[in-house]
Formats: structure tokens, sequence, C-alpha cells
């Protein structure tokens, strides 16, 4: 996908996420996050957007930790976050493509690495601010979702601080039916390496649209979401290992 398309879906996911959490109220329960409120998830992802914003005007070339989250509830809470959101589109939007700062993941280029990397973030706690509500709905593009799923498993999950490790290797497919993308994914005692191809055997497979893989895979819905083919353990596996945390 190319800047301007994550920048897209980074405007628009945080618009929905303001407006759900503000639906729910920041007292809500977050049951895709049992420990949070929809408070925390307002401060958490306000906290990550000026982080991120940092990075993008002042050009840190090297890691830069967060600001902290403010003690702030209610309508200041969801002023402060909006706020945080616009600044970081903006910031976005108007950076060069030469933009040199840090980056976690390989990218084409810093720029594009923040573009995608906070679309994704944001749509991922979008999803849990809907779940406030009583619902996490599969309703995102499927282009997008797709997208996501590669970032999730050919970026998040190939990094050595991976915590889906089995001391028996094994083969997890993921196929996503309405893109025809299809994941590999060599699971291991080491950190998992994904390839983008059909080919081979594979212990278990998860098949079902972009989005509902996208949000299965982040641990946003039930495996009963997608179709598990094969061997269920590799599925919990993924399940019980692959949370991503902000540290």
């Amino acid at each position: 996908m190319e800047i301007t398309e994550h920048i897209k879906y980074l405007a628009a996911e945080g618009q929905l996420l303001a407006g759900t959490a503000e639906r729910a109220g920041t007292g809500a329960a977050v049951a895709t996050c049992p420990k949070w409120r929809v408070r925390d998830l307002l401060r958490h992802t306000g906290m990550v957007h000026r982080w991120a914003t940092a990075f993008v005007t002042e050009g840190h070339p090297s890691y830069h930790p967060a600001e902290g989250e403010p003690d702030l509830d209610g309508a200041e809470l969801l002023g402060w976050f909006r706020e945080g959101h616009g600044r970081l589109v903006s910031a976005l939007t108007e950076a060069p493509d030469s933009l040199a700062c840090w980056a976690f993941l390989p990218a084409p280029s810093p720029r594009a690495f923040w573009a995608r990397r906070q679309a994704h973030e944001t749509a991922v706690h979008r999803a849990d601010a809907q779940s406030a509500l009583g619902a996490v709905v599969p309703d995102m593009a499927p282009e997008f979702a797709a997208d996501g799923i590669d970032e999730l498993l050919c970026g998040m999950h190939s990094r050595e601080k991976s915590r889906v490790r089995t001391p028996k290797a094994a083969v997890l497919r993921v196929r996503a039916t309405d893109t025809a993308d299809v994941w590999t994914v060599h699971l291991s005692d080491r950190a998992p390496r994904t390839v983008r191809t059909d080919g081979g055997d594979a212990d278990c497979e998860l098949s079902g649209t972009a989005a509902e893989l996208y949000l299965a895979l982040w641990n946003r819905l039930p495996l009963e979401a997608v179709t598990v083919s094969g061997d269920e353990g590799v599925a919990l596996l993924w399940r019980e290992t692959s949370a991503v945390t902000w540290s």
C-alpha cells in the first residue's frame, strides 16, 4: 500500500476509535483487554500517537522514550486523544519522503514505516473500543486488513522479541479467502519465519476473510471466527504466545 493510503486509514480509524469510545463512555470495560477501561485505551493509544509524532517531526535517529500517559478522563481525555491523533495525521501528511528517523521494522522509508505502523496500531485499538460496546466487527477494507496481516507476520513477529516459540517445529498457514493472499509461518524454538507462499505442507491452516484473520491473529476475535484446519494446537500456540505488548 502507498503511504497516502496508510495515512487515510490512520485518519479514519482514529476518528472511529474516538467516536466509539465516546459512545461507550470512558469507564466502560474493554472486553478484548480485560485489565483496561476505555480511559486506559485512550490514554495508551494517544500516548503512542504522540510518541510516533515526535519521531516524524523531530527526526530522532535512535529510540526515544514516550512521555507517558496523562491523568485525564471524560471529555477532556477525548479532546486530548483527538488532538494528538490529528497532529500525527498532519505530521505524516506533511513529512517529506526523505524523512530520516528511527524505525523498528524494515520499510521503504521511515515515513512509510510510521504511516503503516500507526495505521494498524490505531485499527487494532479501534477494535478494542468496539469491544466496549459489545462486539468487534470485522469491517475493515480487505486490502488494508491483508496489509496488516503482512505487517504482523512478516514484521512484528519476525523480531527476536516474538514469544511465538515451540520446541517442536510446525508450520502455520494463513489464507485470506477474499484477497487470495497466503502466508506460511514456520514455527520453531526461534523467532517465526514467514514467507508469502502457498507451497509445502502445513500442520494447521487458518482461513477466512482478511478482516476476520487480521482481528483473530491480533487476538481481537476468537479462533472460532475463522476456519481452523489441521492441528488446532498450533493455532492455540499462536493464541497463547503472540500478544504484542508495549515495552
